[in-house]
């Protein structure tokens, strides 16, 4: 069977970032490429939920912008989980604007993302109205440990609500 590539997904696609937009995008742009994942799920309740997982990274928008594609377990399981980040870089707020949708759970929120430290730190809300904090933590060129938390005022303590160890598979 010979795949095509649809004249939506090139005109999506890009091979980088423009030179005018070349360093703003460095703060995500190492993620390019396939990684494989373990996953972990901390429920209210006090079990856990442990799955493998894949996402992969690419430039769109003329490489104005990094999407990526999440989910577990691995193909060609049934998902439990597909979704997709849009991360647009925003020289006026110097951050970056995130948006996650998984259509498969009903699941969407809104962050801002910026360094903080060797991390990368999302802030924001979620389709729940919880407050959420995703971290980009451990951060090697072929791994990163990535930590979901959540919590509904500000002062309520963050909840690790999801875990994902992260290695590449591909650049």
């Amino acid at each position: 069977m010979t795949m095509t590539i649809s004249p939506f997904l090139t005109a999506l696609g890009s091979e980088g970032p423009p030179a005018d937009r070349a360093k703003d995008m460095d703060l995500y742009g190492w993620l390019i490429g396939s990684w494989e994942m373990d996953s972990v799920h901390y429920l209210d309740d006090g079990t856990i939920q442990k799955w493998n997982g894949e996402c992969h990274f690419g430039w769109v928008l003329e490489g104005r912008a990094i999407q990526d594609v999440w989910f577990r377990p691995k193909r060609p399981a049934p998902s439990t989980m597909y979704g997709t980040t849009l991360r647009i870089f925003d020289p006026g707020i110097d951050g970056w604007h995130i948006i996650w949708n998984d259509p498969l759970n009903r699941d969407h929120s809104r962050q801002i993302g910026r360094a903080e430290g060797k991390d990368i730190v999302q802030l924001g809300n979620d389709s729940r109205g919880l407050k959420t904090r995703w971290r980009f933590t451990e951060i090697t060129d072929n791994s990163f440990h990535w930590i979901g938390e959540e919590r509904s005022s500000e002062s309520e303590p963050w909840q690790i609500t999801y875990e994902h160890l992260a290695r590449r598979t591909k650049p």
